[in-house]
């Protein structure tokens, strides 16, 4: 497997991030690094998340940074070039999994049936998102995806929370799940860190619980 995804695997749970506003960046990468998860995907749904990654990856280096929602190789520069170590698409775009592919950049695209996990092996991908995970079926989905494609692992992402998590990772074929309940967008407006960091410490808690 690629190191970042070993990395990703043995992390087990990678906080999905929204920030809107460059200044929480910093604040948000100390909690997680703190609360135990040093790592963060972080959504390009806005206008701050290419500066936020380059924020969090020059003050806190140790730390491992994807970025999600990206839906151009215009975008996988970008992010590549901010600091990303993976880059995390909702939907399988062939072309951007080509792009990333030849480039040696991890890419984990938004896999949901058998024919798009198809492509994913076509383009010689192991790893795969789930999504979006409970919506489209949960663990039982991912289960049934997983018997005639054995050499395939998942990254579910949607819809996971605290009281479902330890289920997903109970589960050998998934590496990592990725949540956004530790920085739900309220906290991070609040700028309760302190929260955030609570609520990450309770999720790499689940993590060594599950995994040891």
């Amino acid at each position: 497997m690629n190191p970042v995804l070993e990395k990703i695997q043995k992390t087990g749970i990678i906080p999905v991030v929204v920030l809107n506003d460059v200044k929480d960046a910093e604040p948000l990468a100390k909690a997680l690094i703190e609360g135990g998860l040093p790592c963060a995907e972080v959504t390009f749904r806005t206008d701050a998340a290419e500066e936020s990654i380059r924020i969090m990856k020059e003050k806190f280096p140790e730390m491992l940074l994807g970025a999600g929602t990206v839906l151009t190789t215009e975008q996988v520069d970008r992010a590549v070039a901010a600091g990303a170590e993976f880059i995390v698409s909702p939907g399988l775009n062939p072309r951007i999994v080509k792009y990333c592919v030849e480039k040696n950049i991890p890419i984990t695209p938004g896999c949901a049936n058998a024919s798009d996990i198809e492509q994913a092996l076509e383009n010689g991908l192991e790893v795969v998102k789930f999504f979006p995970a409970e919506p489209a079926g949960g663990l039982k989905m991912i289960k049934a995806l997983a018997a005639p494609y054995v050499g395939v692992k998942f990254m579910p992402t949607g819809g996971i929370s605290a009281s479902n998590v330890r289920d997903y990772l109970a589960y050998d074929r998934i590496i990592a799940c990725g949540g956004s309940w530790m920085v739900s967008g309220d906290l991070v407006k609040a700028g309760e860190f302190d929260k955030i960091k609570e609520l990450t410490a309770e999720a790499a808690a689940i993590v060594k619980e599950m995994r040891g």
